[in-house]
């Protein structure tokens, strides 16, 4: 029969050796590459996170290791494919009024493990709230069409710059990589069918204003076209009347520099050259007024091809009369002219 002092060496032994394997079994772990553990000593988190490998500590319940993955979560609002009957739908007013309901999906991964343990008691749920908030606020600020058509990519920018500035002020250690709008919808078929009908008058009204204008660009051009093409013949008849003028100028300056040196001589080239103009094409007729059948000696084109009569006594009597008048008529002038 065992002795009271062999029973409490048995109990020791079996206590050291319980101690013995606690120290074992918690003196070191592992961390997997797609994990990140944090350390704690008594209750608070060590700062930094531990590298994958085999590592030691304490035992327990001086330190302990909670691992977290470093895997990208999704978080989906609005819609859950895994509960596609149970998902909510979540409408909101547009800036300009109108209900939209619409599905985001959140890609987030957590890369400070300490302040995600420690920092909320749910971060998930903050990150939740945080998303709705911001997709409700640039939603809000936002036009029906620009939700629909091609604003969506800005609103999602807009969602995804807000939500990283929420999650920063909250400090819950969590990261936000992306947010993708997944659908954005009217909230019923017949709001639906008002919605594509003001959508139709748009367009049409947005082609209307786009023919308008291309015709409105074809007449100014060819406006302009003429236009340009009026100041032009105006600027090349301005050049050909300034120096048809510097011309007359010219002439001008000649004929006064020579009737000033030859004033009679100028005088008697003037009346011939204008005589000439005047008479250009005129029919020149010498006419004899002594009663001779022969009247007149024609002077014009044909002269050369004309056939002369013979030439009389008489003729030739009045022939040289008339030499002894012209003779008498040009001395007349020269009297004149002195």
């Amino acid at each position: 029969m065992m002795t009271l002092k062999q029973i409490y060496s048995w109990i020791g032994i079996v206590i050291a050796v319980v101690v013995l394997g606690l120290f074992a079994a918690t003196s070191w772990y592992t961390v997997d590459e797609s994990e990140q553990a944090v350390l704690i000593t008594f209750g608070e988190a060590e700062e930094g996170t531990t590298e994958p490998g085999l590592h030691f500590k304490l035992p327990w319940p001086i330190q302990t290791v909670d691992t977290l993955s470093k895997e990208t979560f999704s978080l989906n609002f609005g819609y859950d494919p895994e509960q596609e009957e149970s998902a909510d739908i979540v409408r909101m007013i547009t800036g300009d009024e109108n209900i939209l309901q619409a599905d985001v999906v959140v890609q987030w991964k957590i890369i400070e493990p300490s302040k995600y343990l420690f920092n909320s008691e749910d971060p998930q749920q903050i990150l939740y709230n945080a998303t709705s908030a911001s997709l409700r606020s640039i939603i809000g600020s936002s036009t029906i069409d620009e939700a629909l058509t091609d604003g969506k990519a800005e609103i999602e920018n807009e969602v995804l710059d807000l939500l990283i500035t929420l999650m920063e002020d909250y400090e819950v250690g969590v990261a936000i990589q992306d947010v993708k709008l997944q659908e954005v919808d009217l909230p019923n078929e017949e709001v639906r069918q008002a919605f594509m009908k003001v959508t139709d008058a748009r367009e049409t009204m947005n082609t209307k204003k786009n023919e308008a204008d291309k015709y409105r660009n074809e007449i100014y051009e060819e406006a302009q076209g003429e236009k340009d093409a009026i100041i032009s013949r105006a600027e090349g008849d301005k050049i050909e009347r300034i120096e048809i003028a510097r011309g007359n100028i010219s002439e001008f300056n000649a004929l006064y520099d020579a009737y000033d040196s030859n004033p009679d001589i100028t005088r008697q080239r003037l009346i011939l050259e204008t005589l000439d103009q005047v008479l250009a094409d005129a029919n020149i007729y010498i006419m004899n007024d002594d009663g001779n059948t022969l009247k007149y000696l024609p002077l014009g084109e044909n002269t050369s091809s004309s056939t002369l009569p013979p030439a009389t006594e008489s003729s030739d009597n009045n022939q040289s009369d008339e030499d002894t008048d012209d003779t008498e008529d040009s001395e007349e002038e020269n009297n004149n002219d002195r």
